[in-house]
């Protein structure tokens, strides 16, 4: 049985509603991302769950207990969770101690047992040194090491984070997946992380739930989404990839215009009519000579070249017009203008109904 559970979870604002009849189920101790871009939804689910605005319709449960519908919810102080915000919202005038033990104070938990929690966070979240300092004396990455020092020390039943991490600078984002994700593993607990950045939720998540005007697109594992996407939408955010659109022309087959009819090994294609196929950058290969035999090759004209040391970015022009970008080894060096033929290997082309 899911631990926490969202029944046609729903919330209108004016006329639009922000999260549509959502159904979602997390199993107890997972980490779930939800993925999508501003306005999707994603972060009103998270303050429904949380108990900061009420449905307008379905529910929330936790451990097979109504927590929330509409006209009945508990209070956020009574749903035994913890929320980490963008900001820290560290009290300034507090030590990393003092902060992290605010929520026991408040609990009124004996001071023994108090002081014992409090050193055992801190040696988890690696602050213990930092114990009698300030916020203001403390860098971004380990402010935010506080804030999950203190979500977790009142053990909370579930954890939610609203972009933790886009307070941050390139280099401590990347160091904070990593450590969200070892504190995740060393406590288990249920998490809920919301996020904009594909990255944070490949590096952190056990599901990744993707979100699109208040619906959920899909969900799945980290490698599910990026290599099984099921539809345009999904294929587009998550990771770099072009979407060729045409008609299905066979069992398998996908004409995409310019002479171009491609075969694809995976997927879903419509009935009949139209159908995208997505292949991703790295996917696509790039030669300068026109090939012997094989299916899925095409003839086309460079029309960009970059090079970004580990590897070089084409933008390729089809016969159709349409533009593809394939990323190659920067050994690979073809001129800006230049007729090239480019492969999409079978087995890499998914076929996209949706």
């Amino acid at each position: 049985m899911s631990f926490l559970v969202l029944k046609k979870l729903t919330k209108v604002y004016g006329s639009r509603p922000a999260v549509d009849a959502i159904d979602l189920s997390i199993e107890k101790g997972s980490l779930v991302c939800l993925l999508g871009p501003s306005g999707c939804g994603k972060t009103t689910t998270l303050r429904l769950v949380a108990g900061f605005i009420d449905p307008d319709g379905g529910e929330i449960s936790v451990g097979g207990k109504r927590i929330a519908a509409k006209g009945a919810s508990l209070p956020p102080e009574r749903r035994n969770m913890a929320m980490i915000f963008q900001s820290y919202a560290l009290w300034p005038h507090m030590t990393v101690g003092q902060n992290v033990a605010y929520g026991l104070e408040i609990r009124k938990v004996a001071k023994a047992d108090l002081k014992k929690r409090v050193d055992a966070v801190l040696a988890l979240t690696k602050l213990s040194t930092f114990i009698d300092r300030y916020p203001g004396e403390l860098s971004g990455g380990q402010q935010q090491r506080v804030s999950l020092a203190r979500a977790l020390v009142v053990e909370p039943e579930i954890l939610l984070l609203d972009e933790p991490l886009s307070n941050l600078d390139a280099n401590l984002r990347e160091e904070m997946r990593f450590e969200i994700r070892r504190l995740h593993d060393e406590h288990r607990r249920t998490t809920v992380y919301v996020t904009h950045d594909q990255s944070e939720a490949m590096t952190t998540a056990d599901l990744i739930v993707v979100m699109n005007q208040g619906l959920i697109e899909q969900a799945g594992s980290p490698e599910d989404i990026y290599s099984r996407p099921v539809s345009e939408f999904v294929a587009r955010f998550i990771g770099g990839t072009n979407i060729l659109k045409g008609a299905r022309t066979g069992d398998r087959a996908v004409d995409v215009g310019g002479g171009l009819v491609l075969h694809c090994g995976n997927g879903d294609l419509a009935p009949q009519g139209a159908t995208a196929v997505s292949i991703r950058q790295h996917d696509i290969r790039l030669a300068p000579d026109k090939p012997t035999d094989g299916l899925n090759w095409a003839p086309g004209r460079v029309a960009r070249q970059t090079y970004l040391g580990a590897n070089r970015d084409y933008l390729v022009t089809l016969a159709s017009g349409e533009t593809v970008r394939t990323v190659t080894t920067p050994e690979i060096a073809i001129a800006q203008g230049s007729e090239v033929w480019l492969h999409f290997p079978p087995e890499r082309c998914r076929a996209l109904a949706r």
